[in-house]
C-alpha cells in the first residue's frame, strides 16, 4: 500500500474522531489541521459516507454525526497512552482542586477502554514519572467552583460572588464570565464586571461566596485571551533600562509585573510594563535589581525607589 493512501487512512480516520467528540466541525478548520486542500476533505467525507457514517451537513455549513449513532469506543497508539500517563501526572501537581475528582474520573473512563497491554504499560511506566512543584496548592472556600464558573459561561449567566481583595476589603460584584486562566501558580477569572463596567481579574482562592443568576450575559465576548492585555483597570506605563546580564534573572518576574515590550539597545535592554501595581508591587520588585536599571518613565517611580530605599536604610 503506497504511502498516500496511508496518510489518507490516518487523516480519514483522525476525521472520524473529530466527528465523535464535536457537536459540529467544519471543512475549513480540518483542512488547516491536516494540512491539506477543503476539496481533500470533501473528498475524505464523502469516503466515510460511502463506509456507513452517518454524517449530517454539507460543505460550507459543517459536519456532525447524526444524534444517537455510537462508535466502538477509540483504540489509542501506544504514544497516546504515554502522553496520558504524562498528563496525568502534571493534572495532580497543578489541577484545581475542584476539578480534581471530575479528571479523575474521566481518567478511569480511557483507562478502561485501554487494551490489556496498554493497561500493563501503565503500571510500568507510571511510578517512573514525577512533577516536582514546590508551591503549595491554594485552598478554596467553594467546592465545585471552577466547574460552577465554567458552566455560568457555557450557559451565558450572570454570577454574584463575594470577593476579597489583596489589602482584606470585601465587595460584591456581578460578574459576566469570559474564562478562567492559570497563571503564577494561581487560578484566575477573567469577567466583565458590572459594578466598574469594565473587565476585571479575579483570584479564585479568593472568591468568598458565589452563586448562580438567571441574567444572562449583556454581551458576546470573545476568546481569554482578548481580555488579558487589557484588564485590570487604571494602569501605569512603566519604561525601564536593564543591564543585559542581569535581564536572564528576570524571565518569569517580569511578564508578572506587566511586561509588554521587550526591546534589546546598544545600552541595554529596554522594558516596557503595564502595571497598576506602580505604588507598592512594582517598586518592591525593582529595588531587587535596581543597581543594574534606569528607570525612563515615570518620575513618581523613582521618588517611590528613594523612598523605600530610605525605609530600608533607616532599619540597618
Amino acid at each position: 500500500m503506497s504511502d498516500h493512501y496511508l496518510k489518507k487512512i490516518d487523516r480519514v480516520t483522525a476525521i472520524l474522531t473529530q466527528l465523535q467528540s464535536r457537536p459540529v466541525v467544519r471543512a475549513q478548520d480540518l483542512a488547516e489541521k491536516f494540512d491539506v486542500s477543503i476539496r481533500t476533505i470533501y473528498r475524505d467525507i464523502k469516503t466515510l459516507e460511502n463506509a456507513g457514517i452517518p454524517i449530517i451537513g454539507e460543505a460550507g455549513n459543517g459536519y456532525s454525526l447524526m444524534d444517537g449513532y455510537k462508535l466502538p469506543p477509540v483504540m489509542f497508539t501506544k504514544e497516546e497512552v504515554l502522553s496520558f500517563i504524562t498528563a496525568e501526572k502534571l493534572m495532580q501537581k497543578f489541577l484545581h482542586q475542584s476539578l480534581g475528582n471530575h479528571y479523575q474520573t474521566a481518567m478511569e473512563k480511557v483507562r478502561s477502554v485501554l487494551k490489556y497491554s496498554d493497561k500493563d504499560l501503565i503500571q510500568n511506566i507510571e511510578k517512573q514519572i514525577d512533577v516536582f512543584n514546590d508551591h503549595p496548592k491554594t485552598e478554596d472556600h467553594i467546592r465545585n467552583i471552577i466547574p460552577m464558573i465554567l458552566e455560568s459561561i457555557a450557559e451565558k449567566k450572570q454570577l454574584n460572588v463575594e470577593y476579597k481583595t489583596v489589602d482584606d476589603k470585601v465587595s460584591v460584584r456581578t460578574i459576566e464570565v469570559v474564562g478562567v486562566f492559570f497563571e503564577f501558580n494561581y487560578w484566575y477569572v477573567m469577567a466583565f464586571c458590572t459594578l466598574r463596567n469594565d473587565f476585571r481579574q479575579f483570584r479564585v482562592d479568593r472568591i468568598m461566596q458565589i452563586s448562580k443568576t438567571l441574567n444572562p450575559f449583556l454581551q458576546e465576548y470573545g476568546q481569554i485571551n482578548d481580555y488579558r492585555q487589557s484588564s485590570g483597570g487604571n494602569k501605569t506605563r512603566v519604561r525601564l533600562l536593564v543591564d543585559k546580564k542581569i535581564i536572564g534573572h528576570l524571565v518569569n518576574s517580569k511578564k508578572y509585573y506587566g511586561l509588554t515590550q521587550e526591546v534589546e539597545t546598544e545600552k541595554g535592554i529596554e522594558l516596557t510594563f503595564e502595571t497598576d501595581w506602580i505604588k507598592e508591587g512594582f517598586p518592591r520588585w525593582l529595588i531587587t535589581f535596581a543597581d543594574y536599571a534606569d528607570v525612563l518613565e515615570p518620575e513618581s517611580l523613582k521618588d517611590s525607589l528613594k523612598d523605600l530605599i530610605t525605609a530600608v536604610s533607616s532599619k540597618l
